[in-house]
């Protein structure tokens, strides 16, 4: 049951960072930073791919995914086409990877310490749920000032 609500969730939260990264009326305002807002949509796009892939792709399904975080922050001007293909490739890896859990799967810790304590694979699947969204947000919000 939960494996599927993650899913759901993954897959509309990923198809809406990609309407909202289609949505930017000009790419170059993507990568807009100022000083009231220290990260761009581009690069918080970038920082979830990174996340996402790293802690499910990499851990869970072992797609061999290697993060470069600084350069989820630090890197500018990649093209839109681009950033939607990363995004299309990341929900792939999401909907691979949970379909070969069990919901016995989810009890289990996960294999990180990521909050400095053990956790079980669902607990952290739902704070990169939220994780998600909540970056989405921020996305959104960035576009609509820009």
């Amino acid at each position: 049951m939960l494996i599927e609500t993650l899913k759901i969730l993954f897959n509309r939260d990923l198809n809406k960072l990609k309407f909202e990264i289609e949505s930017y009326e000009y790419e170059n305002q993507i990568w807009v930073i100022n000083q009231d807002i220290s990260n761009s949509g581009g690069n918080l796009c970038l920082h979830l791919i990174g996340n996402i892939n790293t802690y499910i792709g990499a851990e869970i399904g072992k797609t061999g995914y290697i993060r470069n975080r600084p350069l989820e922050f630090s890197l500018k001007d990649i093209p839109k086409s681009e950033l939607i293909e990363k995004i299309e490739d990341t929900i792939l890896v999401v909907n691979n990877t949970l379909d070969t859990l069990t919901e016995a799967d989810l009890q289990h810790i996960y294999p990180q310490i990521v909050f400095e304590k053990e956790m079980t694979t669902g607990f952290f699947l739902v704070h990169l749920s939220t994780h998600l969204a909540y970056h989405l947000g921020q996305i959104n919000y960035h576009r609509r000032l820009i």
